[in-house]
């Protein structure tokens, strides 16, 4: 039996996951150094790195066969991701392993992804055991050895593994230039099979997924005002650094509001999941929420940030655009912010005013 552990906040301070991570990407994942290489040599190295160090399977527990780390070490690590705009399936990958780990089904090595990576998407379970169905945007499913998938038959809903070889990918990018690719499996034969825990259904996976990308979210937000604050105090016009004009100064301010913002919605759903034994209201409210305001942040944040810097940050030679695109692109995975507005706005109507302030004065 697979067994989780439980962390008590997604704070990096003593996180030695983290700190691994952070090390890993600093060394081998500079986004200068990878805006100029333009064959993607740099990819092979992180990954072998990453691997090495067990980030890949961070949510898998040890008894199959992953580093046993715990979600809150695992969203930290989401975060730092974030921070570089790496892209690679990492995200993807630790969201397969904790996938398959719900139903104790051993990760395999290499990358993998999940599918559907939708809400309106449905994979279905054939009587025969077989899978049939299509998967849009689902990230990296090109480069992916295996897919973690999660499929509804007549009995209930089951997680499967299957060989990325055996369906049919149709190529696709996002705005990023990430691949996003269409999964279509037609029969396919899983190569492990199992029923879905009690209470965990689709929209399960796309929040646990919707707070993966809110964290990558606030992470890039952080490195985009680190960035424009850098250069706001070494751009020159009118015989001062930018930085002194006020209506920079507004700007950035702006800017470091909504990572802020960002920040503390996406820790603070990441921290309700951590601590978590089911996905219930609570976790529905805070991860849908972060999702929405994240979202909205990268598209304030990201225009603000090109704005500080003017027509230099839209070149494909500066490293500003692998931020605000990623940014922009994250917000569509595991469903959109207007997906998830009105899903909440269901939820409270359903629950009825008198519930709505309760819930929300508890987080």
């Amino acid at each position: 039996m697979c067994r989780f552990k439980t962390g008590n906040a997604v704070a990096e301070s003593e996180n030695i996951v983290a700190e691994t991570a952070e090390k890993i990407f600093a060394d081998l994942a500079d986004a200068q150094t990878i805006n100029r290489d333009k064959n993607g040599a740099w990819k092979a190295p992180l990954w072998q790195a990453l691997t090495e160090a067990g980030l890949p399977l961070s949510w898998v527990p040890e008894d199959c066969d992953g580093s046993g780390a715990s979600l809150a070490e695992g969203f930290s690590v989401l975060s730092a991701a974030g921070r570089f705009a790496i892209a690679v399936p990492l995200a993807e990958t630790m969201l397969a392993g904790w996938l398959l780990a719900q139903a104790r089904i051993k990760s395999p090595e290499g990358m993998m992804t999940v599918a559907p990576a939708s809400p309106k998407d449905r994979i279905t379970l054939n009587a025969d055991g077989t899978l049939s169905g299509r998967a849009r945007g689902v990230p990296f499913a090109k480069a992916a050895k295996h897919i973690a998938v999660l499929a509804s038959g007549a009995s209930g809903l089951s997680i499967t593994l299957v060989d990325a070889a055996s369906c049919r990918i149709e190529a696709g990018v996002n705005l990023a230039s990430d691949a996003s690719d269409t999964v279509t499996l037609t029969n396919v034969q899983p190569i492990a099979i199992r029923p879905a825990p009690k209470g965990f259904d689709q929209n399960t996976l796309m929040l646990m997924g919707g707070v993966v990308r809110s964290l990558q979210i606030a992470g890039a937000l952080e490195s985009m005002l680190d960035i424009s604050v850098r250069y706001s105090n070494e751009r020159v016009a009118f015989e001062k650094k930018i930085s002194k004009f006020q209506a920079v100064q507004h700007n950035l301010a702006k800017l470091a509001g909504e990572s802020a913002a960002a920040l503390a919605a996406a820790t603070s759903a990441a921290d309700t999941i951590a601590n978590s034994t089911s996905f219930d209201d609570a976790v529905f409210l805070e991860a849908a929420s972060a999702k929405i305001r994240c979202s909205e942040a990268a598209e304030k944040g990201g225009a603000i940030a090109h704005q500080v810097h003017g027509a230099i940050g839209f070149t494909i030679e500066h490293i500003l655009h692998r931020y605000t695109l990623r940014a922009l692109a994250w917000r569509d995975d595991f469903g959109s912010e207007s997906h998830w507005a009105v899903e909440l706005g269901k939820m409270v109507a359903a629950r009825g005013a008198d519930e709505l302030w309760p819930l929300v004065a508890s987080r």
